[in-house]
């Protein structure tokens, strides 16, 4: 009788019959279509082969959520919390659960590839895509991009771990040169990249903008060919960063796949001139072109080839688990006297205020930028969860007094017209943004015809006063209001190095107008099209912005006070805005913008049961910190914030969040910081230590320190054992509730002699239990976690001796140890 055949039997037989497939394609493929293949056809996509069964492949932006090809609120997406949130739960499998949901909105929306997850380290708080990262440890990092990656693959659907690598800032960030030695940049930068290769074995990589000690990642021969592929083993696609690609032959020696945006990048028609001419292999693009086929066969798109995935996980509830995730990312960093939390009853009040209360900022800018189809504030979760009458709202505080695009209040669409005036198409305009790339175009339109594209509807204002209108993008613009023309002018292209720049375009006030709260207007911008002849792609980019009436910034404050004196509880929502955290630049300071410091202190004078939200993405400076009750940080929320907010504010659930970076007190403390290069470089000098154990080398305390967060249950950690390949852990819940926590594991070195920090996470796990309860956990230990990278001969070296196997609740706060030898 035959052995029945095991699952990796089966797998065995799929990963041969797939490549088999692949190389039955590539044999018939001519020159000219490996090029094309290689060059995509257009913004998101590489082009289809017919010929040998070949579909299209899509890919879209992360990581929060699936935008899809089509950049507009009128295709909207789940959007989960920042990665930053997602991190702070520290837990690999709620990470892979949000993956699988990203898969299956990935296929609903015809996509193949996420271009996610974003696993650089937060380096420096500046740092502007900051809220887009994980953590500042690797260790961390690595193992919720682990679960992130394993997530969306399990769903059929390819990832691209990226930004590979050392791409932690943002400015110069096309032409910085990192200056990084090799052992930080091993035991840092590369490690959380390693893990997801090990670990989860992603189908893709994205090669980054910026250069690495001298050559530009999308050709560094070494980290791509010799490292990620010879060392690692990695068999998927490196696709670049779009517009990163900068040389034919540089890029394709230097392990380069794919080069976005298509068609006119530096492979396609200047590949096959390259290996005409002799200065490239075929070769060399055959192996491009296997890789590409590879991704194509396991994602089900490639004829003959066993899709990897035939059985998808049960489908998922987007709103719930953003809402999941949302409240088990929350960190409470402070909770004096049990302010939180709130005791729901008849005498319930709150004074709620902050401009973010109401318009939340529930996810970061740039290309992380996804489109809900709803979102839950603050407002509405507590209004929702609170007894008519118990809730009262103040603005307080705006922490903008920038336009954003016309969205509150306004309806809109599209009307695409040719030079001649024939209308050749519509198209809704839900957020009164328009980002139109490459074929992403309204039915009927096409690039070459289109002449203007004219914005037009009707704005139903909130508020009477004087309201500021704008515009966003290039090209020129017509302005009307109730058939008055208010602005009819042109913007050019400025002296930004940055060629998303000319997409995006700065933010222009254009006209003010008084408005009346409830009274409609008919509103027109008429856009007539700017074309960039070198552009690599054909774009359509423009806003219609919009800010309302500005109040006494004094008033509004007051009008806050004056709610929160009586009021049983306030709640203050503070937060940044989209021209502080964002993708292209980084932050100048960590101040939270506006007065909403001063709205902060001014309340917790009047109100001692002061409650402080924090809607940021990443660290901000908190100067009143210790004259407020509670401080709560919510991250990017997502879309389901506002519900989440309520459910912990009011005790249904407990904040289940720990830092997954350092908060410093003020910007001066951190110990490093810098993102400006010097001539063209930056350098890494800091070596292996940065985060807490550039805060440890520096004897400098923070305001909240990496892993801390509390909940509303206490832990006694009552035992520890140890060997170097295991932790194992006894902790009670000594408190009232049922309670989460998360057991942290460091290494400390006994006696150091390798220059290494005073110590570094070695593992975690989450425990949970009801009240006076035990529960033990194991927590493994990894040989990596005991060795460094010796620059001599290039290699791995375990460092024998003792070591204190340190648990406890933060870095900070360590509550047991037992010493281990390792030889």
């Amino acid at each position: 009788m035959a052995a029945p055949i095991t699952r990796a039997d089966r797998a065995t037989q799929e990963d041969r019959a797939r490549e088999e497939a692949v190389e039955t394609a590539l044999g018939k493929l001519d020159l000219e279509a490996k090029a094309r293949l290689l060059a995509g056809q257009d913004m998101w996509s590489l082009p289809a082969l017919p010929g040998i069964g070949l579909a299209s492949l899509v890919m879209s932006d992360g990581p929060i959520g699936v935008r899809g090809v089509r950049w507009t609120a009128d295709d909207p997406s789940v959007a989960l919390p920042s990665p930053t949130a997602l991190a702070a739960t520290w837990d690999p499998e709620l990470a892979r659960r949000a993956g699988r949901l990203l898969a299956q909105e990935a296929r609903r929306k015809g996509v193949h590839v996420l271009l996610a997850p974003t696993v650089n380290l937060h380096r420096s708080p500046l740092g502007g895509r900051h809220f887009e990262t994980y953590s500042e440890d690797p260790y961390l990092t690595g193992e919720i991009g682990t679960g992130y990656v394993l997530g969306v693959q399990d769903g059929g659907v390819g990832t691209t771990v990226k930004h590979f690598v050392a791409n932690d800032a943002e400015t110069d960030r096309f032409t910085v040169d990192n200056i990084v030695a090799p052992r930080p940049l091993r035991e840092l930068y590369l490690a959380p990249f390693e893990a997801i290769v090990a670990n989860a074995h992603p189908w893709g990589i994205m090669a980054a903008y910026n250069q690495v000690n001298g050559a530009t990642m999308t050709e560094h021969r070494y980290l791509q060919n010799d490292v990620l592929r010879g060392e690692w083993g990695f068999d998927g696609y490196i696709v670049s960063d779009w517009l990163a690609a900068r040389s034919t032959t540089g890029a394709l020696l230097g392990g380069l796949d794919v080069a976005m945006p298509g068609p006119r990048t530096v492979y396609g028609e200047a590949l096959v001139a390259a290996v005409r001419s002799g200065d490239a292999e075929e070769t060399a693009v055959d192996e491009a072109v296997r890789r590409v086929l590879r991704l194509a066969a396991r994602v089900g798109i490639l004829a003959g080839a066993p899709a990897a995935v035939t059985e998808l996980p049960a489908p998922v509830d987007g709103d719930a688990l953003a809402r999941e995730i949302a409240r088990r990312s929350f960190v409470l960093v402070r909770n004096e006297n049990a302010a939180l939390p709130l005791t729901p009853g008849a005498d319930t009040t709150v004074a709620l205020s902050g401009a973010a209360a109401r318009d939340a900022r529930v996810l970061g800018g740039g290309s992380a930028t996804v489109f809900p189809a709803h979102i839950v504030s603050p407002l509405d979760g507590l209004t929702a969860a609170l007894p008519d009458g118990a809730l009262s709202y103040s603005v307080g505080a705006d922490p903008s007094d920038e336009l954003a695009p016309a969205e509150k209040g306004f309806t809109l669409r599209a009307i695409c017209r040719a030079a001649d005036g024939r209308v050749l198409g519509t198209a809704s305009v839900p957020g009164g943004r328009i980002q139109w790339a490459g074929a992403d175009l309204p039915e009927g339109v096409s690039h070459d015809e289109l002449h203007t594209v004219e914005m037009t509807g009707h704005f139903t204002p909130r508020e009477s006063g004087e309201h500021i209108l704008g515009t966003q993008g290039l090209g020129g613009f017509v302005l009307t209001v109730d058939g008055e023309v208010l602005f009819d002018g042109t913007e050019g292209l400025g002296a930004s190095s940055d060629p998303f720049e000319a997409f995006f375009g700065s933010p222009v006030e254009r006209a003010r107008a008084e408005f009346t709260e409830g009274r409609r207007v008919e509103i027109s911008l008429l856009h007539t099209v700017h074309r960039i002849e070198s552009a690599p792609i054909s774009a359509v980019a423009f806003s219609l912005l919009h800010l309302g009436p500005r109040h006494d910034p004094d008033e509004l404050i007051a009008e806050a006070v004056e709610a929160a004196r009586t009021a049983a509880t306030a709640v203050v929502v503070v937060a940044t805005t989209e021209s502080v955290e964002s993708e292209g630049f980084d932050r100048e300071n960590l101040r939270l913008p506006g007065r909403q410091d001063d709205l902060v202190r001014a309340v917790a004078a009047v109100n001692p049961r002061t409650v402080v939200v924090v809607n940021t993405g990443s660290p901000v400076e908190l100067p009143w910190r210790e004259e407020v009750a509670a401080v709560l940080l919510t991250w990017f929320p997502g879309q389901e914030g506002g519900a989440a907010l309520a459910d912990v504010l009011l005790g249904a659930a407990e904040p289940g969040g720990r830092l997954p970076t350092t908060w410093p007190v003020a910007l001066s403390d951190v110990p490093v910081s810098d993102t400006t290069p010097v001539d063209g470089e930056l350098h890494y000098d800091e070596g292996v230590f940065i985060g807490y154990r550039a805060w440890e080398r520096a004897g400098a305390t923070p305001a909240y320190p990496f892993g801390h967060g509390l909940g509303y249950t206490d832990w006694e950690y009552e035992t520890i054992t140890a060997t170097p390949q295991e932790a194992t852990v006894r902790l009670r819940n000594t408190g009232a509730r049922p309670g989460r926590e998360v057991v942290q594991v460091y290494l400390a070195p006994v006696a150091d002699t390798a220059d290494r920090p005073a110590r570094w996470l070695a593992g975690f796990a989450p425990v949970e239990a009801a009240p006076g309860e035990s529960v033990e956990v194991r927590v493994p230990l990894r040989r990596r976690a005991f060795e460094i990278w010796d620059e001599g001969p290039g290699l791995w070296a375990l460092i024998p001796g003792g070591y204190e196997v340190q648990a406890g609740r933060s870095v900070a706060d360590r509550r047991l140890s037992h010493v281990v030898e390792v030889v």
